[in-house]
C-alpha cells in the first residue's frame, strides 16, 4: 500500500493531483491519501481512497501498513519514515506557487535528497520515477535498518564543541 500524506496544516492539490493521475494509470496499487481540509476549490480525488484528516491512531496505522509514503517536505514526516525505514517519495511545496510562505521545503529536499530510502520529485512529472524507484525498494528492503531515536556521536560531539566555544 502507499500513504500519501500532505500534512496538517494545508492542502496540497498539485500533489493531490498527481497522485490521482498516477492512481488511475496504476489500478494495481492500493492507495490511501490524507489530503487536508476540502473546500468548494479544493481537488478532491476520484481514484483513490482519502480523507481529510486522521487521528494519531489513525495515521499511525497508516504509515506502519504501507510500503511507500508519499509527502510534501515536511520534517515530521520525514523522520517518521526514517524511523519506520519506510521508503518515502517528496514533493516539496513551492512558495512561487503560493502553497507555501517560501521555499523552505525545497532547502529541505536538498538536504535529504541523497539519503538512502528518500526519493526527490522536484516537479509533479517525477512523480512516476520516483514512485517506482520506492516500490522497487520497498520489496528488495524489508528488513533494513532504521534511522537511530538518537543523535550520532559525531553530531553530539559536534553540538558539544559549538556549546563550549
Amino acid at each position: 500500500m502507499i500513504f500519501l500524506t500532505v500534512g496538517h496544516e494545508l492542502g496540497f492539490d498539485r500533489l493531490v493531483k498527481a497522485m490521482d493521475v498516477w492512481a488511475r494509470e496504476n489500478s494495481d496499487h492500493k492507495l490511501f491519501g490524507q489530503i487536508g481540509e476540502i473546500s468548494p476549490d479544493t481537488y478532491t480525488p476520484g481514484h483513490f481512497e482519502y480523507q481529510e484528516f486522521l487521528s494519531p491512531a489513525e495515521f499511525e496505522g497508516h504509515f506502519e501498513t504501507s510500503d511507500v509514503i508519499v509527502s510534501h517536505a515536511g520534517m515530521g514526516t520525514i523522520i517518521t519514515a526514517l524511523r519506520k525505514a519506510k521508503p518515502i517519495v517528496l514533493l516539496p511545496r513551492k512558495g512561487s506557487l503560493r502553497e507555501t510562505r517560501n521555499d523552505h521545503q525545497i532547502a529541505t529536499v536538498d538536504r535529504f535528497r541523497s539519503r538512502d530510502g528518500i526519493f526527490v520529485a522536484d516537479e509533479e512529472g517525477d512523480l512516476p520515477e520516483m514512485l517506482a524507484q520506492a516500490l522497487d525498494r520497498s520489496s528488495e528492503n524489508k528488513g533494513e535498518s532504521k534511522a537511530s531515536d538518537f543523535a550520532s556521536d559525531e553530531l553530539i560531539s559536534a553540538l558539544r564543541d559549538f556549546i563550549q566555544r
